[in-house]
Order: structure tokens, then sequence, then C-alpha cells
């Protein structure tokens, strides 16, 4: 087995062997676009790719060193441990947190795996360990039959209402978008992604019909936007804003519907709801009215396997760790 990295002609050979649109040629191409370093390996036997991941790198403020993250990648193999080490070598990285895309069957094998591999548990994950999925083969009716009664009223509710829900990728209902988004972050005070973010994915995905808005309005009125993202046999719901007005009308829960049954239309297999929080999850918890929202819909709630690090700088690890914990206690204090 040959492990380098793959090149520009292997662009369709490379989506085939990745899973998770973050690992797609062409989010590769919209995190290149914001500056960041990316490489993309590719395991190949007979000239064949088995297997294949895009990384980046991040610079870590006042040190000489980077962070490497491989999100939503294959699960880990001794051969991809070894690669990641001479390529965090080479790039002069101080560790490479891996978050694969692969559902947990809880059994200690997997940990045993990991420790196995020279890997340990992080201090911090970037996505969510949970999810909600949906099973797009299912018909209409099962799905609807699926839900729990309230999110089936709630739906019934928003179309006697006269919620309108329409799919567009017209750059004025871009700058709807943004606008809820926005109004979103700034009502609930949590931290979102810049403008510039938004735009890069927008204009990198958009063109290639891998990223389309659902608007739900209401008398005229834009309520809720949703940026869906899809990659293979998968639609994604990462992004989405809604207005604080008319909250009666129920447009949240008939968006949400229509994305479902766009999937359907689009020929799709899952709607991947980009997280969700543990099924043990307490009402305290400030992100809880958003899962039980999704959790509505009927989803299978499933655990990945978790987040690890590949350790090239011992002695800083934990001082690079504790600075970052110490980075955001700071900026939310600010936001707060």
């Amino acid at each position: 087995m040959i492990v380098r990295e793959v090149r520009e002609e292997e662009k369709t050979a490379y989506n085939k062997a990745v899973s998770h649109v973050i690992q797609s040629w062409e989010w590769g191409e919209f995190r290149r676009k914001m500056g960041l370093d990316l490489v993309r390996l590719g395991h190949f036997e007979s000239n064949n790719l088995s297997c294949a991941y895009q990384l980046t790198f991040h610079p870590v403020p006042f040190f000489k060193y980077s962070i490497g993250y491989l999100p939503k990648g294959p699960m880990p193999d001794e051969k991809m441990v070894e690669a990641l080490k001479t390529l965090g070598q080479k790039k002069n990285v101080a560790f490479i947190k891996i978050e694969p895309n692969v559902i947990s069957d809880k059994s200690k094998v997997i940990s045993d795996k990991f420790r196995n591999l020279g890997l340990v548990q992080s201090k911090k994950s970037l996505f969510t360990k949970y999810n909600f999925l949906i099973d797009l083969t299912k018909t209409e009716e099962q799905l609807l039959a699926a839900m729990h009664p309230k999110t089936r009223y709630n739906i019934g509710i928003a179309q006697k209402k006269g919620v309108e829900v329409y799919e567009s990728t017209k750059e004025e209902d871009f700058e709807i978008y943004l606008k809820l988004y926005f109004e979103t972050t700034k009502r609930q005070k949590y931290f979102g992604h810049t403008s510039s973010y938004h735009k890069l994915v927008w204009q990198t995905l958009a063109p290639v019909k891998m990223a389309r808005l659902l608007i739900a309005k209401y008398q005229g009125e834009p309520l809720v936007a949703w940026m869906l993202l899809n990659f293979a046999s998968t639609l994604y719901y990462p992004y989405g804003g809604s207005s604080k007005e008319y909250k009666d009308v129920m447009a949240s829960n008939l968006i949400a519907w229509e994305a479902i049954r766009l999937g359907k239309k689009m020929g799709l297999k899952v709607f991947d709801m980009w997280g969700a929080l543990a099924p043990d999850a307490k009402e305290s918890n400030p992100w809880y009215g958003f899962h039980r929202f999704k959790a509505g819909y009927g989803p299978a709630h499933v655990e990945y396997v978790g987040t690890y690090d590949l350790i090239l700088k011992p002695a800083l690890y934990n001082t690079l760790n504790i600075a970052d914990k110490l980075r955001w206690i700071y900026l939310r204090t600010r936001h707060r």
C-alpha cells in the first residue's frame, strides 16, 4: 500500500472514498479559500484509492507550531497514524485532532483500538459526539407516523396558517438567510461563523449544486431560513436562522418537514441534523430546546466513537489545551 497526496485529476475517486460533506473535495476547496493549509491523503492499493481523508493545519498564536484537525474521516488504522505522524512532523504540528465519522457500538474493542494506535481521548471536541439521523428511504406516511404528535400538530398549524416554504439559490435569498442567521446568534447569545465564512461556503458549494436554501415566509415576511448541504446520499442541515416574529405560526416546524421532503425528492437516503445532545441531557442545557425540536421528527439518535488526539509534541500538549480553554473563557466573557 502507498500513502500519498491525492491529485486534482483524482477528485472523483476521492469523493467516492469519503463519507461526509466535511471531507468532500469541494469542502476542502472552501477551507483553502479561508486561507487554511489543507492536505488530502489517499491510501492506494494497485493504483486503486481504498481510503482517503483531508485535514487542515491551524497556526497557534505566539507559538511556532500548528494543530491539525481531521474531522469526519475514516476509522484510524496503523497506516493512517503512520502517515499522519510523518505529515505532522513535516508541518511542525503539536498534535492532530481526529474525529472519525464512525458510529460507536459502545464496545471496549473500539477504545482499545485507539489506545493501541497511540491516540488519547481529546480534551475538547469540535463536532458533537451525538447526532440525529432520519432515514429518507421511508415513505412520507412512515416519516409522519414516527414523529412526536406535537410536531405533526405544529406542521399542520403552519400549513393551515398559510406559511409558504420555497427552495432557492438566489443571492437575494442568501442575504435573507444571513440576516436571519445573525439575528438568531445575537438573540440566543451564541458564537456563530462570520459573514465571510458563510459567503465562502455559499460561493463554493452552491455553484456545484451542493448547497441550497429553504426559506419560510408568512404573509410575505421571511421567518426562517436554512442552508442545506448535500453530498453523496446525505442531506445536511448545518446552519439556520429565524425571526422572533409570528412564533405562533410554527414556520420552523414546516421548514424542517419540507427539508425532509426535499431530501426524498433529491433521491437521498439520510437527513443529517448536524448534532444532538446526549440521551440524558438536562432541560437546563441551553441547547435542550433545539435538541427536543429535532427529536420531534422521530430520528435515530446515534453516538460516534468520539474525538482523539495524536500527540506529536508531548511537552506542549497540556499547555496548548490550557491556553485554548482560557481563550474561550475570555471570548465568552467578552461576548456576554
